[in-house]
């Protein structure tokens, strides 16, 4: 029997706010038609009682009126957008069906129909502000227990301390390490027992989540808690330890009636806005390449672009390409000048350059410094060696030596002309380690904003020179 603490999901409050969300699209048609000075019809009556009835079915079937907490804003405007192009879907089919598009100001419907998911949008970012304000004062919190205190439980309690406005508790852990280390508190929050006391904790205890995070190899102990606790009053969630995998974008896919993890980055959108990213540079800068083709061929005259081997996805090897700023011959030179100086030697090995070169050229440390060296690139990326922005292109020797465990994760996508090291500190980075952990995260965390952000941060960066060389 269902324990009377479960909340229901459709409170008087939801019901209420669906039903606030639906008088306010019809509102707003009504205001605009007024605004505009359209004459009212009967056709706008119709339209109004329309709109209303398939924004009230069409709102809930989406699922608007969930619980967000811990939800990210973009996500829950996508969901708006989504119902709210099914009903102007729907709408524009009832005006085709019954001819009768002529009878509105096609003005008014398009401002309506364009405008409308911002207003529902900022109404609920408006509500949630309302919530955070609420949850702040220790109202509308959600108790919360997390199975599991490993890492994996502990990032569950670091995410939800970056997110106070979720109105989370978190009360503690339940872990056998209790019975075998002795160890009653993780991350200041107390551990209350072990796996198989969660059922009767739950009974005797009003907790709204429980958060399964325990290692895919404990299934015996997850499947135990799914069967005994689900009944229990609280809402379960399971996190899967893709961690230990190393990639969060696995999504979820069907193989017959089977289910399958699919561990394979969907970059598909990258390829398309790295195309025409790069078109766009090329074109612009081509009278600024000119010149500089010009001045590398007029300084010694040696080739005007300089070829190396780099990594890219699946691990196979490319030519990655740059504008020539070293003298010709230097791979030659490098073998001697590294001999007869053991601190260039130390210098090279950990960073795979020196920052007072003397191979450089005089236009070739001004191109390092404003890294126009590296908008060849761009050609790399038109062929589908390289993209925008990804990890570091590097060499096999650093993949193997310094990458190890991350090496598979390098190779699951295409390095980026520019990325988190980039337009972070560059090569004034010490430590080759914070160098693979940048290229981690951004692998970990790669998505359409996060690259016109690093792309906005690339710009600013070249203008100051910030650890070029």
């Amino acid at each position: 029997m269902l324990s009377t603490n479960l909340r229901e999901q459709s409170s008087f409050i939801v019901r209420c706010f669906h039903l606030l969300d639906c008088l306010l699209v019809i509102g707003y048609l009504w205001l605009l038609v007024v605004w505009y000075r359209v004459p009212w019809s009967p056709y706008y009556t119709r339209l109004e009682i329309i709109t209303f009835v398939l924004c009230l079915i069409a709102f809930q079937s989406f699922q608007l009126y969930r619980s967000w907490r811990g939800w990210r804003f973009y996500i829950e405007f996508l969901y708006i957008l989504r119902a709210w192009i099914t009903v102007v879907g729907l709408l524009l089919f009832y005006f085709f069906i019954f001819k009768i598009s002529h009878a509105y100001s096609r003005v008014v419907f398009m401002i309506w129909s364009t405008t409308t998911p911002l207003l529902l949008f900022a109404v609920h970012v408006v509500a949630r502000r309302m919530l955070s304000i609420i949850r702040s004062q220790g109202k509308n919190v959600r108790r919360a227990v997390i199975a599991g205190a490993g890492d994996l439980g502990m990032n569950v309690v670091r995410e939800i301390e970056q997110m106070p406005w979720a109105g989370i508790e978190i009360l503690g852990f339940f872990d056998d390490k209790v019975d075998e280390e002795n160890l009653d508190q993780v991350m200041g929050k107390p551990i209350l027992g072990n796996i198989a006391s969660i059922k009767s904790y739950l009974s005797k205890n009003d907790i709204d989540y429980v958060y399964i995070a325990l290692p895919m190899r404990a299934e015996k102990k997850i499947f135990a808690i799914l069967r005994e606790c689900r009944s229990l009053g609280a809402r379960i969630y399971l996190i899967p330890d893709l961690y230990v995998y190393g990639l969060h974008h696995a999504e979820i896919q069907s193989l017959g009636k089977l289910l399958i993890l699919n561990f394979n980055p969907h970059t598909e959108w990258k390829r398309g806005f790295d195309v025409i990213f790069s078109l766009c540079v090329l074109i612009c800068t081509l009278p600024l390449s000119l010149v500089i083709a010009l001045l590398i061929k007029l300084d010694d005259g040696g080739p005007v672009f300089y070829r190396h081997k780099r990594i890219t996805a699946t691990g196979k090897e490319f030519d990655c390409l740059k504008f020539r700023t070293m003298r010709v011959g230097a791979d030659h030179e490098l073998h001697h000048l590294l001999a007869d100086n053991p601190e260039l030697k130390k210098e090279w090995e950990a960073h795979f350059k020196l920052k007072n070169d003397p191979r450089v050229t005089r236009i070739g440390r001004f191109l390092r410094r404003t890294s126009l060296d590296e908008f060849p690139q761009f050609l790399n990326v038109l062929k589908g060696d390289m993209s925008v922005v990804g990890a570091r292109p590097i060499v096999g020797r650093e993949l193997k030596d310094f990458y190890k465990e991350s090496a598979g994760r390098y190779c699951s996508m295409k390095p980026g002309i520019t990325g988190p090291w980039q337009v972070g500190r560059r090569s004034d980075v010490e430590d080759y380690t914070e160098r693979v952990e940048m290229d981690d995260w951004y692998i970990l965390n790669y998505s359409l904003w996060n690259d016109i952000k690093i792309i906005g941060k690339t710009i600013v960066s070249m203008i100051r020179g910030n650890g070029a060389y």
